[in-house]
């Protein structure tokens, strides 16, 4: 679906920084931090720009 690397700039992200977001939630997964991300991912969808989406 999504993950926090993707709402969190993913063309404007380094390698390591996409890696680092990834672990991030590995290790600190809970429901909340699932909803946070869904809500978070309709902001990227409506408003790219400001994402680093392109």
């Amino acid at each position: 679906m999504t993950g926090l690397w993707q709402i969190s700039g993913r063309s404007d992200l380094e390698w390591s920084e996409a890696v680092r977001l990834d672990l991030y939630y590995v290790e600190n997964w809970t429901p909340v931090l699932d909803v946070m991300i869904l809500w978070r991912t309709v902001a990227v969808v409506l408003f790219p720009d400001k994402a680093g989406a392109y």
